[in-house]
């Protein structure tokens, strides 16, 4: 880090931050800092939505996911412009018209007010957690950077977090994040064009192509129909949708979002902005992962990309690791000719030669795969509390070893500018629940506003200190930004058939869908357990595998929830009215 690296990352993240502040330094009522002024326009609405969901684990942790695995994760997002078009139709009208706070205020006026503070649990439950990853992410590239303590810089990152929140609530979120994402776009293309750059001269850019499609990477629809699949074009489709729908419909940091507009037209407008942009975006993100798996090809890559963790061996292991990196730089000579040699077999048309020259090439891969395996292996011996996974170092470590000076300040400040975005986002939605839904329905339903001005930034610094708390947890995970996902896809499910019957099933009353909820949440987290430990369901002798791509629980949970309700709601005997359409 050059010290100009640093003063362009400060400098942006600090006045990005005061800006922020300084704009809001007049809120004192809490409606201001829990929903803001309703004076959002529409572009500013999609900004924000976009903001919000781009966080630093998507910076970090996509290209690497991109580098390992190819960009079959892009059909994770396909779903997206669907799930806007349904909530913009179906969804968003409830929300304006009732000038609700929170989604979940809306499910006490059909189903009562059991239902409506489960499903915020709910919320409150995943989207506690993912913060806790979101503090993690950009965690990793400061202690990669400054060589402090993970855990220290957890902190760090979380703190300045919490006073950005806590000052300045849902206006400076909205005030920043279109700043942020103006950040966000300018680093992400610029990492892609330098990328480019430096390829070697002779490669261009249909050449980079031509050679990723042949190792595997330009994966980008798999219309095979498989439920253990995570990602081809059906679970995007489908459970990714529902996902969406949910996430978007329910999730109070994104409804907050848009319920923030100057009307309906405004929310609906900026939803459908983020369903245009949302998936060439991402397709940008694993595109530069896909570029940087090219790089390597002509440049040699660590044999582990987390540093951390090879500076943490002792001088044996260390000696083992070097003969490693010896037998690596071996096979990445011979794999980088091969690899020119298949280049030019693609370039002259040469079908029986393009096939040798890519066996060889994924032969000599599969090596150094394997030499990378030794190498964690090694690793997990020596220090047994490491995380071996190094994938969602990729995407930095290249950052801090290849980028020019100033632009690795540019980068990084995008990285946190994203986790700033997100980050604040969720606490402030978390904190706007907790007060709303929870606090002021159940405890103090008629204190005055300045009162629910202080617990709302009381529950500011509770939800950050609970975020916290996850991300010293985060490490558990092998790869972020499917940690998140999966997270996402236990509950959202659950939330998402919950809403839906409120709009869909006139006749399901309170009791049908609040036992619906509770019994349709166990099942899905029983799915997902047996699937993710590959255990088989015993029926009457009758053996089930269960083997579930954690995508489909949204589905699952959210036709689960619909059909459990309308059973119950037949063979249970209605108690007084419970809620109105």
């Amino acid at each position: 880090m050059n010290w100009i690296d640093w003063l362009v990352m400060l400098a942006t993240l600090i006045g990005i931050a005061a800006f922020g502040i300084w704009k809001t330094r007049h809120i004192n009522s809490s409606e201001t800092h829990m929903r803001g002024s309703d004076d959002l326009n529409w572009m500013v609405i999609g900004f924000n939505i976009m903001a919000t969901q781009a966080s630093a684990i998507t910076f970090l942790s996509l290209p690497g996911q991109a580098y390992e695995d190819g960009m079959r994760f892009v059909q994770f997002y396909f779903g997206l412009p669907l799930a806007m078009i349904f909530l913009s139709i179906f969804v968003i009208p409830y929300f304006y018209k009732l000038k609700i706070y929170t989604a979940y205020e809306y499910l006490e006026t059909r189903f009562g007010l059991n239902t409506r503070v489960f499903t915020a649990l709910l919320f409150l439950i995943q989207r506690g957690f993912s913060t806790g990853l979101s503090f993690f992410a950009p965690s990793i590239v400061m202690s990669q950077l400054l060589g402090w303590s993970l855990n220290f810089t957890i902190l760090f990152i979380g703190g300045l977090i919490l006073a950005y929140t806590y000052i300045g609530g849902y206006k400076a979120v909205s005030y920043t994040q279109t700043l942020q994402f103006t950040v966000i776009w300018l680093g992400l293309f610029l990492a892609a064009g330098i990328v480019f750059y430096q390829l070697p001269a002779d490669v261009h850019f249909v050449d980079a192509v031509n050679i990723a499609g042949k190792m595997g990477k330009i994966n980008l629809v798999d219309f095979k129909f498989d439920l253990s699949n995570r990602y081809n074009i059906w679970s995007g489709v489908i459970g990714g949708a529902f996902l969406a729908i949910s996430y978007f419909g329910t999730d109070q940091s994104q409804v907050a979002r848009y319920l923030g507009g100057k009307s309906l037209t405004e929310g609906r407008l900026g939803l459908m902005l983020n369903g245009l942009i949302k998936v060439p975006m991402q397709f940008i993100i694993l595109g530069v992962g896909v570029l940087v798996f090219v790089f390597y090809l002509f440049n040699q890559a660590p044999l582990h990309f987390n540093a951390n963790n090879v500076s943490r061996l002792g001088e044996s292991a260390a000696e083992q690791y070097k003969v490693l990196e010896t037998q690596q730089g071996m096979v990445f000579e011979q794999r980088r000719n091969a690899v020119h040699d298949l280049m030019l077999a693609m370039r002259n048309g040469d079908a029986q030669k393009t096939k040798q020259a890519q066996t060889e090439v994924q032969t000599l891969h599969a090596t150094e795969l394997q030499l990378r395996e030794d190498a964690r292996t090694l690793i997990k011996d020596h220090v047994p509390d490491a995380s071996t996974k190094d994938t969602d170092y990729v995407f930095i470590s290249y950052v801090l070893q290849y980028m020019p000076i100033g632009v690795i300040g540019l980068l990084l400040a995008m990285i946190l500018a994203a986790a700033c975005s997100s980050g604040a986002s969720a606490i402030n939605a978390l904190a706007t629940t907790t007060v709303i839904d929870i606090y002021q329905r159940l405890y103090k339903p008629s204190a005055s506003d300045q009162h629910y001005l202080k617990m709302s930034k009381l529950f500011v610094v509770v939800w950050s200190l609970i975020s916290l708390a996850f991300a010293f947890s985060a490490q558990l995970f092998d790869n972020l930004i499917q940690a998140v996902n999966i997270i996402g896809s236990i509950f959202y499910g659950v939330i998402l058939g919950v809403f839906l019957a409120a709009f869909f099933q006139p006749k399901v009353k309170g009791r049908a869908a609040f036992l619906a909820a509770i019994l349709t949440q166990i099942i899905v987290i029983a799915v997902y357990v047996m699937s993710e430990y590959k255990m088989d369901l015993n029926l009457l002798g009758w053996v089930i595998p269960v083997r579930v791509a954690y995508l489909w629980l949204n589905l699952i949970g959210c036709l689960l929830v619909m059909g459990i309700a309308a059973v119950l709601q037949g063979v249970m005997p209605e108690r007084g009215k419970e809620g109105v359409m």
